[in-house]
């Protein structure tokens, strides 16, 4: 076990540490569809208390006027554009609804119109922009150079591009490796969570393989490569997830996916029902008047209300709780998914190690507090997450001062602490114990580190005799159980051995049962992590489906196969390696606290508090959020049928058809803004759980 030193600690890691890269993020105001948003949204706010006010009418006639034509323009160009291609889109039909209803004196119904449909042509477009930016911002993994070797030895620095299968590069402590192959010579320890989700660093040795973008610790490797840069894992995961998101299904409301048939059954209405009592001799004004409130009572201004209210309200709560759900395809698309897949590391687990056993071995003479001050002294000077895990357990305990702390990559940490030599490190790379163990009498040195001895740390420690089965034991039995062991040394002697394990987040069990619950299908568990402990916090949680050892395209494949089968996928992940089967899901779901950008930004919704039991909330909340929407539809439809036909059959008036458009509008708005009660989120919360018990 290494101790990844880092930059502020290592002058020469500081002296070769890369610049960061800045942050490519697109700002909101730098589109053009949310300026003139905001513009035409400003515009409105400004007319409308004139209006309310009593204002005369070109105070506020005038700002309305430059709303429309603020908000209005795009849409009604990408309408026309629409048009010539022989097709008619409900952007346009919103547009001549609101210029319809600006005809006939419902100068605000339109101008809200306009408004609305601004706003979410600014949000989508906000969207798709900071996705394209984080799959840009992913190249950023890789580092600008790599170090290749020469046949004579000598060194030259290239780009990562550059380099061709059969070149050797060398990566020095701290840098990112610059292409993936396989291990030559050195021994150090690697970060790999971008690509694998391990949540601690991999020991690597000649012979393993490693990948262009992770981390190395603080050992020297001589890597040959074995991909071209545009085939290397993280390549891949970048194509991977822009041809998700390009062939993912086009993401559309209910009501927009009736929108040709209703756009052109209106038009060709409003058209019959102005030439046909013309035709016959009909008065020009009566005939326009009649069409022109059929248009009015036909629009599908309550219609679009009835969608997005519920949606837009659900969307709102489930922020206040934590949960930031991008859209209102996204919130109708949670509501959809009858199938989940979870990542481990930070999803189910927090992604941080802890130390969940201290077994000091019989004969050694210690007990579990003191085997822990011995390994915490050890490992105090180390930056390593296994030593943070161990320093971490020993908080509140009186740790010794160490001296001549040494750390060798893909073994140990060494150190003395009083008199004696403590090793802390991975079972099968320290050294055998000795054959016959004398007594060892542990003292420390405490406060100054200067090694003058202090109060016996605890009882003479008595070594076994080499070949004794309980160190072997104890790490098989951890091991087992999902643990990484790390074994403990004083003076050579194998004195305890310390098991440590992912933090298991404590919502996660009733998570996975209230999933199963709302989608009657059990969750698969899909992980880089290995077998062992993917199988561990399977058994742990109520998982069945365990699957691991993925790469990302592995947990693509595995989540398209069950979209082939029918299933409509929602994926739980946080890391760069889950984004590629974040963008394929139906739905995907990023942890926000430690989410990786690619994650938060690729996810349809993030879960801002890292708070797992948000995840079926969310859906539950989504799904009343449908249904609220159907009611309203029905509604809707109720009001335009009943309308329609009134002007149809016989004479209605104008004021009349647009009191009966507008109540219905009302209406379903009302209805829809019910999801903005806090009560809605606890009773989304806790059908959940009920449905799990």
């Amino acid at each position: 076990m290494s101790s990844v030193l880092t930059d502020r600690l290592s002058p020469a890691g500081a002296a070769r540490a890369e610049p960061a890269a800045p942050r490519r993020r697109t700002r909101i105001f730098a589109l053009p569809e949310a300026r003139w948003a905001a513009a035409a949204t400003v515009l409105f706010l400004i007319a409308l208390p004139l209006q309310l006010t009593g204002a005369p009418g070109w105070a506020w006639g005038v700002p309305y006027a430059l709303a429309y034509a603020a908000g209005g323009w795009e849409p009604a160009w990408a309408g026309l554009r629409a048009l010539a291609e022989k097709t008619l889109d409900v952007d346009l039909l919103m547009v001549v609804a609101a210029l319809g209803a600006a005809a006939v004196g419902q100068v605000m119904d339109g101008a809200l119109l306009i408004v609305i449909f601004a706003t979410s042509g600014a949000l989508e477009a906000l969207a798709t922009a900071r996705t394209a930016d984080s799959v840009r911002g992913l190249l950023d993994l890789a580092p600008a150079t790599a170090t290749r070797l020469r046949s004579d030895g000598t060194e030259e620095t290239v780009a990562p591009a550059d380099l061709t299968v059969g070149d050797t590069v060398l990566v020095r402590p701290g840098e990112r490796i610059g292409a993936d192959g396989r291990v030559l010579d050195g021994t150090s320890e690697v970060d790999q969570a971008t690509i694998t989700g391990e949540p601690l660093p991999v020991a690597k040795e000649p012979g393993d393989e490693v990948f262009a973008g992770t981390l190395n610790g603080t050992g020297a490797l001589r890597v040959r490569v074995g991909r071209d840069a545009a085939d290397s894992v993280i390549a891949r995961i970048v194509r991977m997830v822009q041809e998700a998101s390009e062939t993912k299904a086009p993401t559309q409301l209910f009501i927009e996916k009736v929108e040709q048939r209703y756009s052109l059954g209106m038009v060709a209405a409003t058209l019959a029902v102005f030439a046909v009592p013309l035709a016959f001799g009909a008065a020009l004004t009566e005939s326009l008047l009649r069409a022109m409130t059929f248009m009015i009572v036909a629009s599908p201004c309550a219609v679009v209300l009835a969608t997005m209210p519920p949606l837009l309200s659900a969307i709102a709560n489930a922020g206040r709780h934590g949960v930031l759900v991008k859209s209102a395809v996204v919130m109708e698309r949670l509501g959809e998914v009858d199938a989940v897949a979870l990542d481990k590391t930070g999803t189910l687990t927090e992604g941080t190690p802890q130390v969940t056993d201290v077994v000091p071995l019989p004969g050694a003479g210690l007990t579990e507090r003191e085997l822990l001050t011995l390994a915490a002294a050890a490992e105090h000077p180390s930056e390593h997450p296994l030593a943070r895990a161990v320093t971490d357990r020993a908080r509140g305990l009186t740790v010794p001062t160490a001296r001549d702390f040494t750390s060798t990559p893909g073994v140990g940490v060494t150190a003395t602490v009083g008199t004696h030599r403590v090793t802390v490190g991975a079972p099968p790379r320290l050294p055998a114990d000795a054959t016959d163990g004398p007594v060892l009498p542990v003292t420390t040195g405490q406060g100054d580190g200067a090694g003058t001895p202090g109060e016996p740390a605890a009882a003479p420690v008595t070594a076994g005799p080499a070949g004794s089965p309980a160190a072997p034991a104890v790490v098989a039995d951890l091991e087992a159980g999902g643990r990484t062991a790390v074994v403990v040394q004083v003076d050579g002697v194998t004195v305890g051995v310390l098991g440590i394990a992912d933090r298991v987040r404590a919502d996660a069990a009733v998570t996975v049962a209230a999933l199963t619950a709302l989608t009657r299908v059990p969750p698969m568990l899909l992980t880089g992590d290995n077998p062992r402990a993917a199988a561990r916090l399977g058994d742990e949680v109520g998982v069945r489906d365990v699957r691991a050892g993925l790469l990302p395209e592995e947990k693509v494949g595995a989540v398209r196969a069950e979209q082939k089968a029918g299933r409509r996928m929602l994926v739980v992940g946080d890391g760069v390696n889950d984004a590629p089967a974040l963008a394929a899901a139906h739905a995907g779901v990023a942890m926000g606290r430690a989410g990786s950008d690619l994650a938060l930004e690729t996810a349809d919704a993030v879960i801002v508090r890292d708070e797992l039991a948000a995840v079926p909330a969310v859906v539950a909340l989504s799904r009343r959020a449908r249904r609220l929407v159907v009611q309203n539809l029905v509604v809707a439809g109720v009001f335009i049928s009943g309308l329609v036909v009134w002007d149809l059959a016989g004479t209605l008036p104008l004021p009349l058809g647009v009191l009966g458009h507008e109540g219905s509008t009302v209406l379903v708005g009302l209805n829809g803004l019910r999801l903005l009660r806090e009560a809605a989120w606890t009773e989304a919360a806790r059908a959940g759980t009920e449905r799990a018990a």
